[in-house]
């Protein structure tokens, strides 16, 4: 079964009209033809019968699906800028993995560096990223993306339990899975070139708590995967 945004909240026997990559892409590339989809908007989802309309996809409200696939808490995944193809990926799973907003964010080892002038193309890249994964996993929300921030910044986006993982720490913090607790959670993942001591004080100052992932050091892209891995498992254990 297929997932579409909804502009609205839908009501039951309501035809909603969809147009644009999404309507594309439920005509042309799956050939949609009276069949069930689902429909989501603003943490909500009802199924529906969709079929043709023109170019557009028309779908026939049948019934609101109760279900929430979320995390029972907030996590916030914020990740240092790496080099493009890495960074998509890690997007991609992070919007599967549960995260419910994204940080990208600038610090002194990022080999990646903003660039004001493909901003705009870049961040609709993304959400668009986002946006697949989550309809591909059937989530009832897109993350949010956030604009890129710097370094210092990141305090401003803490959770009830907020971590960093760091490669130098292994035998002498407690691991994620050991340390995470209910309650919203963020965790930041650091580039290519990992953290200068200075950020990682920085951080612990400003109240994150320091966690190893393990005795292997993991490339960035990797460490995201597993830590929001980690917290997913935790908190849909220990549930709400």
């Amino acid at each position: 079964m297929h997932q579409y945004l909804c502009d609205h909240i839908p009501e039951i026997g309501e035809t909603v009209i969809i147009e644009g990559n999404q309507a594309h892409h439920a005509l042309n590339v799956i050939h949609l033809d009276h069949d069930r989809i689902r429909l989501i908007h603003d943490g909500r989802a009802w199924y529906a019968d969709a079929y043709a309309q023109g170019k557009k996809l028309a779908a026939k409200v049948l019934e609101e699906d109760p279900r929430v696939n979320e995390l029972p808490w907030n996590v916030t995944l914020c990740m240092a800028l790496i080099r493009r193809e890495k960074m998509e990926l890690v997007l991609q799973k992070a919007s599967e993995l549960g995260a419910a907003r994204i940080v990208p964010f600038i610090s002194s080892r990022c080999v990646v560096k903003r660039r004001e002038e493909r901003s705009d193309k870049q961040a609709e890249r993304w959400k668009t990223i986002l946006t697949e994964a989550a309809n591909q996993c059937k989530r009832n929300r897109i993350p949010e993306l956030t604009e890129i921030v710097d370094f210092k910044e990141l305090a401003a986006y803490k959770g009830d339990h907020s971590y960093l993982g760091y490669e130098n720490v292994f035998g002498e913090r407690p691991m994620l899975g050991e340390a995470l607790r209910p309650g919203s959670v963020t965790v930041v993942i650091g580039p290519e070139g990992g953290f200068s001591e200075e950020e990682v004080q920085a951080l612990e100052d400003a109240g994150f708590e320091t966690v190893s992932f393990g005795s292997r050091i993991l490339r960035a892209e990797t460490a995201a995967v597993y830590a929001l891995s980690v917290i997913g498992d935790c908190l849909e254990r220990k549930g709400s």
